[in-house]
């Protein structure tokens, strides 16, 4: 049965742990530059309606290295749910390749792709959510904490599509997780509804970073305007005021916290060099390990691990 990755919900909690420890052994095999390449003779295309640096070649080299090939679909050459119907991208593409993997606007293309590709898809991003970045983030956290008892998260800034695939993730791990947004800025309904109806996990919503960072184990940032919500960068900056990532309110938790981003960073905007480049910034590891937990992900959803 065609298996997909669209939603961390697609995987059960064991299947995530399974996933988890699978990408760590990968990663030490590509470390030790052992011959292991389980993709040898695969094909993968990589569909991008929206560009990114980080995807590409986290996907591309990850895929490689694994031995398969992976062909570059950029905006001009695939004008996906435009110049062509989704539906006939999907089928036709599953006739080339082993494996899609798609980085869109609009979540409904990606379900749509995945209902009629015949061959496993990867949820690269969308504007809702963005479960590949979640199981690199949980995969560095595990590593550098060593276990992932008794957890706070605490996410600073917009309600966006990371934020709906945390909550995803405590719909099967249970962790405290807390957004903390300016009012308006709040995660789907939905996505909150999901994690707590789960029962699993602590989720609150908040509009005051000092009080909500106490006590957390990571603070989370992404950029305050989105790809396709750049028009809205101004109004976003004077909304987000006091939301910042920087020193005093890495402070304000009391505790030894790391400091993730999933990248890229308007640094001086959501947050500070000083944070960045600080002792307890995790990102560059967590941005090495997109690479690690996707070649898992694949490897687990072609059935070839």
């Amino acid at each position: 049965m065609k298996r997909d990755f669209i939603h961390i919900t697609d995987f059960t909690t064991a299947e995530i742990w399974d996933t988890l420890h699978l990408a760590r052994e990968v990663k030490a095999k590509l470390k030790n530059r052992e011959d292991y390449k389980p993709f040898k003779d695969h094909s993968m295309s990589m569909i991008f309606a929206k560009p990114s640096a980080r995807t590409r070649i986290s996907f591309e080299t990850g895929f490689f290295r694994l031995g398969g090939h992976a062909l570059y679909l950029g905006p001009n050459d695939i004008g996906i749910g435009k110049r062509e119907a989704v539906k006939d991208i999907a089928r036709v593409v599953s006739r080339y390749n082993d494996i899609i993997m798609a980085r869109l606007f609009e979540h409904r293309h990606m379900t749509e792709l995945a209902e009629h590709a015949t061959v496993p898809v990867v949820n690269g991003l969308t504007d809702y959510n963005h479960p590949c970045q979640i199981m690199a983030d949980i995969l560095t956290i595990w590593e550098h904490r060593g276990n992932l008892d008794d957890l706070k998260i605490v996410y600073v800034g917009d309600g966006n599509n990371i934020v709906h695939s945390w909550l995803h993730l405590a719909a099967r791990f249970p962790f405290e997780f807390v957004c903390v947004c300016p009012e308006g800025y709040s995660p789907e309904s939905a996505a909150i509804r999901l994690a707590n109806e789960a029962g699993l996990s602590s989720i609150s919503i908040s509009h005051d970073p000092k009080t909500a960072v106490k006590n957390a184990d990571v603070i989370y940032t992404d950029v305050w305007a989105s790809m396709g919500q750049k028009d809205e960068r101004d109004e976003r900056i004077k909304r987000f005021q006091g939301f910042q990532v920087n020193d005093d309110l890495m402070a304000a938790t009391g505790k030894d916290t790391y400091f993730m981003h999933c990248l890229p960073a308007e640094r001086g905007v959501e947050t500070t060099d000083s944070v960045l480049e600080s002792k307890n910034s995790i990102v560059f590891a967590e941005a090495e390990n997109r690479m690690h937990a996707q070649n898992a992900i694949m490897l687990r959803i072609m059935g070839i691990e």
